[in-house]
C-alpha cells in the first residue's frame, strides 16, 4: 500500500469552497485542539459519548499518534480568514483481524456542507486498499446525521440497537 501519511486530495464543499482531505500530521496538534474548541458540547458528546471539552496530554498524543497501518486519520482542511483550519476528521483503528472501528467529527459551523460524506468516501477508499473487510461504529440514537451518513455510503449495512447505542457494521467485501 502507498504511504498514507502523505495522502492528500482536494474536494469541494456543497457551497463550492475548496476542501483539502489529507492525512493527519504530528504538527496538527494546535489545529486539532482549535477544532475541538469550535465544536459544540452536543457534537463532542455524540463523538465521545460523554461530556468532553478538555483532553489529557495522553489522549492528545493518542489522537495524533497515527501509524497509517492500524490507526489511520484524515482531516478536512478549509481556509478561514486566510488561515488553514481543520473543520472535520475521520479515523479508523484496527480492532481485530479484518475489522476496524471508525469515527467522524465535523465542526458545527461546517456541518451540512457534505464534509462527513467526503471524509467517508476517502476513508472507505483507504480501507479498501488496506484489505479490511468490515468497518464498525457505535452511534448514539439521537445522532441522526451520522446514521444517515452510514445508510447512504453505498456499502452493505448491518445496524442493530444495543442498550444505549446503535452498533453499525459496514461490509467491504
Amino acid at each position: 500500500m502507498d504511504d498514507l501519511s502523505h495522502y492528500v486530495a482536494v474536494e469541494r464543499m456543497r457551497d463550492s469552497r475548496p476542501l483539502e482531505i489529507r492525512a493527519l500530521r504530528p504538527d496538527d496538534r494546535e489545529r486539532l485542539l482549535s477544532a475541538v474548541e469550535h465544536t459544540s458540547a452536543q457534537s463532542l458528546y455524540r463523538r465521545f459519548f460523554g461530556a468532553k471539552r478538555q483532553f489529557t496530554d495522553k489522549e492528545i498524543e493518542f489522537f495524533l499518534d497515527v501509524d497509517f497501518t492500524s490507526h489511520v486519520a484524515l482531516v478536512a482542511v478549509a481556509e478561514e480568514a486566510g488561515e488553514r483550519v481543520i473543520v472535520g476528521g475521520a479515523r479508523y483503528i484496527v480492532t481485530q483481524f479484518g475489522q476496524a472501528e471508525m469515527a467522524f467529527t465535523v465542526v458545527d459551523r461546517y456541518q451540512g456542507q457534505g464534509i462527513g460524506a467526503v471524509l467517508m468516501r476517502h476513508l472507505i477508499g483507504l480501507v479498501r486498499k488496506s484489505g479490511l473487510a468490515e468497518l464498525t461504529a457505535e452511534v448514539l440514537p439521537d445522532n441522526a446525521p451520522m446514521l444517515k451518513l452510514f445508510e447512504r455510503c453505498g456499502l452493505p449495512l448491518n445496524m442493530r440497537r444495543e442498550a444505549s447505542a446503535f452498533h453499525v457494521a459496514l461490509q467491504l467485501t
